[in-house]
C-alpha cells in the first residue's frame, strides 16, 4: 500500500465519512440481490445457457441501484454461477462451472429443495474425503484437536441437532477432525464440508424430526481417534457418512440410483 492510500485511509477512519457508514448497508444490499440470484438459480428458476434481465430492467425490478444489482452480479461470477459479457448481457453458466462447495452456494442450493444430484454428490465427496481424513487424524491428533472434537461433541449432546447452536457445533466437530489430520489441502475444505453437513442436516428436519440421533456416530468416531485406531476411525465415519445419507434419502422419498437415474440421489 502507497503511502498516500494510508493516508487517505486513515483520514477516512478519522472523519468518519458517510461513504464508510455506508459501506455496511452496501454490503448487506448486495447480499441480498445475491441471495435471491443466486438462489433462483441453484433452484432451476434460471437455468444454465439462460440470459438474466438487462442491468437497468433487473435493478428496477428489484428495486436497488445499478451499482448494487452490477455487484451482486460479480459476486455471482466471482463463484462461477454468471458470466457476463458486453452486448450479450449476464448468461448462467454451465453447472460444471459453479464453485458448489462454496458455502454461500450451498446455503442458496438448500433455501428451497434442493437438487438431488447435488446432494448425492456432496455425499459421495464426503464418502471419498471424510473417511481417509478420519484415519489420518488418529494417526497424528494433538491433544489440542481432542479437546476441540469433544467440546464440539458436548456442543452437540447439550443442544441437539435440532438447534442452531447443536448444528454449529457439528460443523466445528468436523472441522476439527479435518484441522487434526495436519493436512493443509483437507485443512482449506473444511469449511465447504461443514456447511455440507450443516445444511443436509438442517433440511432432513424440515418438516419432521431427525429420523434418528446421529450423535452417537460421532462419538464412536471420536473414540477411535483417541484411541489411534487409524482404521476403526475410518470405518466409524464411513458409516457415520453412509447412514447420513439413508437418513437424506428417506426424506427426500426418492429411490437409490441406477442406470440412466442421474437425477437421483
Amino acid at each position: 500500500m502507497t503511502k498516500e492510500k494510508a493516508g487517505d485511509r486513515a483520514e477516512k477512519a478519522r472523519r468518519g465519512t458517510g461513504a464508510a457508514r455506508e459501506r455496511g448497508p452496501g454490503r448487506r444490499l448486495r447480499g441480498a440481490v445475491a441471495n435471491k440470484l443466486g438462489t433462483a438459480i441453484l433452484s432451476g428458476e434460471f437455468g444454465p445457457g439462460d440470459i438474466l434481465s438487462g442491468e437497468i430492467a433487473a435493478a428496477e425490478a428489484l428495486d436497488v441501484s445499478r451499482g448494487a444489482y452490477r455487484e451482486a452480479i460479480q459476486v455471482l461470477a466471482a463463484k462461477g454461477l454468471v458470466q457476463s459479457r458486453p452486448k450479450t448481457g449476464t448468461r448462467v453458466l454451465p453447472r460444471e462451472r459453479w464453485n458448489l462447495l462454496d458455502p454461500e452456494v450451498l446455503a442458496w442450493a438448500f433455501a428451497g429443495t434442493p437438487d438431488a444430484r447435488l446432494v448425492r454428490s456432496l455425499f459421495e465427496l464426503r464418502l471419498v474425503i471424510e473417511p481417509a481424513a478420519a484415519g489420518f487424524a488418529a494417526q497424528r491428533r494433538t491433544k489440542a484437536d481432542i479437546k476441540r472434537m469433544r467440546d464440539a461433541l458436548n456442543g452437540m449432546r447439550h443442544h441437539s441437532l435440532a438447534t442452531a447452536e447443536g448444528r454449529a457445533a457439528d460443523r466445528d466437530f468436523h472441522d476439527a477432525l479435518l484441522r487434526a489430520t495436519d493436512n493443509d489441502a483437507l485443512i482449506v475444505i473444511s469449511a465447504s464440508i461443514g456447511a455440507a453437513v450443516s445444511w443436509t442436516t438442517q433440511f432432513k428436519q424440515r418438516t419432521r424430526e431427525l429420523p434418528r440421533d446421529p450423535i452417537p456416530d460421532h462419538a464412536r468416531v471420536l473414540d477411535a481417534i483417541v484411541a489411534g485406531d487409524a482404521e476403526g476411525a475410518s470405518e466409524a465415519m464411513r458409516l457415520l457418512v453412509e447412514l447420513a445419507l439413508k437418513d437424506t434419502k428417506d426424506v427426500m422419498a426418492i429411490p437409490p440410483a441406477g442406470p440412466g437415474q442421474a437425477d437421483e440421489i
